[in-house]
């Protein structure tokens, strides 16, 4: 199935780009989400005629991003408290819930869907590096200090 990108997809494509992709895929997922259009003569000018407004919305949202990730530069180590026993294992876990309140109350601007914890939450006291993944194109580290109360 040959669709036409309407915003930049990972390893897809960018913005305008034909790509064919496995029919479920582009049935179920990405012409639902308004991130692709089917590639028919008819959708081909219409996205010739929208291409400058797509192209305008993307680099709003990239520039959205740059301007958080700089705010997230600025933080230096947020500190999260919590209840932790004496060789410093945690009483439950620091999780995404955890670490978005912690970031966002110390003055960064994001959300649970941004937070990437490849080996899940956090069970010991110590100092951690995170990753925010704000756009496609930038990713940027926030250092956390677990401590015990």
């Amino acid at each position: 199935m040959e669709v036409i990108l309407l915003e930049k997809i990972g390893k897809l494509g960018d913005i305008g780009d034909k790509a064919n992709v496995k029919a479920g895929y582009g049935r179920n997922y990405l012409v639902p989400q308004g991130k692709a259009v089917f590639a028919t003569e008819a959708n081909i000018a219409d996205f010739e005629l929208r291409r400058a407004d797509l192209e305008a919305a993307a680099a709003a949202k990239l520039s959205e991003a740059q301007a958080r990730a700089a705010k997230l530069q600025g933080l230096g180590p947020v500190t999260i408290s919590a209840i932790a026993g004496d060789e410093g294992k945690l009483f439950g876990s620091v999780g995404v819930r955890e670490l978005e309140d912690a970031i966002n109350a110390a003055g960064g601007e994001i959300s649970r869907s941004e937070i990437n914890l490849p080996d899940g939450a956090f069970r010991h006291v110590g100092e951690f590096s995170v990753e925010v993944q704000l756009h496609l194109d930038i990713a940027e580290s926030v250092t956390v200090v677990i401590e015990a109360e």
